[in-house]
């Protein structure tokens, strides 16, 4: 049988799919490229049985082209990152044991070394998209193996997130129940495509409703407010980061051009954030300039969307409202004990038809990850009485143990923003002897500001009482460090206010 995705899209045929800055392409332009590039990864094979293919595509109508060929030759897509190094890609498609690697001509002097090292196939997507397509592709079942993303987490070798079609189907139609899309929806694409919200939530699933996708090769701001400008899209998502760097763009305007600007994002109607906690002071300076409060949203690698303020209804700033259709979830405590009570921390578990299958070759791993068919997130949140959730960290980074008392590093960073001084901060929790672990603080602050520790630890004493956390705030030192003395992974990650 054809995929849903495919057989979707022989209706849209002559339907825009993807557009880039130099060119259109039509639904029917879509198919055809990618029935070549199935034959083109099947060499004469009658069906590619989930072998794995790594695949380094700039974001454009080629990498959509090669992922649909992936899937209809029956193989398991393995995106590559275009900012990774050759030692990290290598990684992946030798942890993937991809048998095709396929690369991009930019990227070919990066990857055919790597193919040749590890003895893969190698080839292009010249190459690729230009093959003579086969009358015949293999029939691919849902519930095959469709794709595998690679998540660091937080320590620890990068794993292989394996979804079959059926999950990636499940996580697609979820968000075109809950956030109303359409074919008359077009989105601005300015999201990596080796993680799951550029893959799934930006790509797949406008092209699943023959909606079209305008994607940029990279993240520029004056481009995106330029795009905007047109009048022509009607939906966004991205990171914070990017948001709040649209919003110094805003902010560097011309008033008559800030007027511009901000009428063209009234006419969308939808504007997502996603991928990390948005701070309250983005949505809030967000909402000043396009008239959208941001839809707040909750998921991860493994179970793509879980959580999600309304379309239509109040959205509530720092939270990220309830399950997304189809989405069971729970709180537990330690004890692995369901939190049924309102306002208690428990960790977010996860069950549905959107959770991903297994992590690649490794079990253990895999069932640890699950608790009687529940997913475990490793994410503490807690639930209001109205059902709306709050996140409230990463339980390996976010939550700090400190004098007897579970507290979280967003709410204290969401409590340092407001400091006239600070312009972003991240918060890590750092051994103590007497406190178990006390708050470090590192701070980026405003152009031409300076703040003493000793007048920041007066300052958020009495704010951060009430989240339990002891008033010796720690300022850019003792950040956690391993025995060569470089802030460990977790905290740097935390840290790069700048990656997006």
């Amino acid at each position: 049988m054809s995929l849903p995705l495919i057989e979707r899209a022989l209706q849209f045929d002559n339907r825009t799919a993807i557009v880039t800055l130099n060119a259109e392409y039509s639904y029917r332009q879509l198919l055809n490229s990618s029935a070549r590039a199935a034959a083109g990864l099947l060499n004469g094979r009658n069906d590619l049985t989930e072998a794995r293919v790594a695949f380094l595509t700039p974001p454009g109508f080629e990498y959509a082209a090669v992922q649909w060929g992936i899937w209809r030759a029956g193989g398991i897509a393995v995106p590559l990152a275009v900012s990774h190094p050759a030692p990290e890609l290598e990684y992946v498609i030798a942890d993937s044991d991809a048998e095709i690697v396929v690369a991009h001509p930019d990227f070919a002097g990066k990857l055919r070394p790597v193919a040749h090292k590890l003895h893969r196939r190698f080839v292009t997507t010249p190459e690729l998209l230009s093959a003579t397509a086969s009358r015949q592709l293999p029939q691919v079942e849902p519930q095959r193996r469709a794709m595998i993303v690679y998540t660091s987490g937080t320590t620890g070798k990068p794993k292989g997130v394996v979804s079959t079609h059926q999950n990636i189907q499940a996580q697609v139609t979820a968000m075109v129940s809950a956030w109303g899309w359409s074919a008359d929806d077009r989105i601005l694409h300015v999201l990596p495509l080796h993680h799951v919200h550029g893959i799934v939530n930006v790509l797949t699933t406008p092209l699943w409703v023959g909606a079209s996708c305008f994607i940029l090769p990279k993240f520029n701001a004056e481009q995106v407010w330029q795009i905007f400008e047109t009048g022509q899209i009607t939906a966004f998502m991205a990171v914070p980061t990017i948001y709040a760097r649209l919003i110094a763009a805003w902010d560097a305007a011309l008033p008559e051009r800030r007027q511009a600007m901000s009428a063209a994002c009234v006419q969308m109607r939808l504007m997502v954030s996603g991928s990390a906690a948005l701070p309250v002071s983005v949505l809030e300076k967000w909402r000043q300039i396009s008239g959208h409060t941001l839809l707040e949203r909750y998921g991860m690698t493994e179970i793509g969307m879980g959580l999600s303020n309304p379309l239509r209804g109040e959205r509530v700033p720092g939270h990220v409202g309830r399950p997304m259709p189809g989405v069971e979830l729970r709180l537990v405590d330690e004890a692995g004990l369901p939190v049924d009570a309102p306002n208690t921390p428990g960790e977010i578990q996860v069950r549905g038809p959107g959770v991903f299958r297994e992590y690649w070759q490794r079990p253990q791993a895999t069932a640890q990850a699950f608790q009687d068919g529940w997913f475990r997130t490793g994410d503490t949140a807690l639930r209001r009485p109205d059902g709306v959730y709050r996140i409230l960290g990463r339980n390996s980074v976010d939550i700090i143990k400190t004098g007897g008392f579970k507290v979280s590093a967003l709410e204290i960073e969401e409590v340092l923003r407001t400091h006239p001084a600070i312009r972003e901060c991240a918060v890590v929790g750092v051994p103590d002897p007497e406190w178990g672990e006390r708050v470090c603080a590192a701070l980026v602050l405003e152009t031409g500001a300076s703040l003493a520790a000793e007048g920041l630890r007066g300052w958020a004493k009495e704010r951060l009482a009430p989240y339990k956390v002891p008033s010796e705030i720690l300022v850019l030192d003792d950040l956690p460090r391993n025995a060569m003395g470089k802030v460990t992974k977790p905290a740097l990650k935390k840290m790069n206010f700048s990656d997006t």
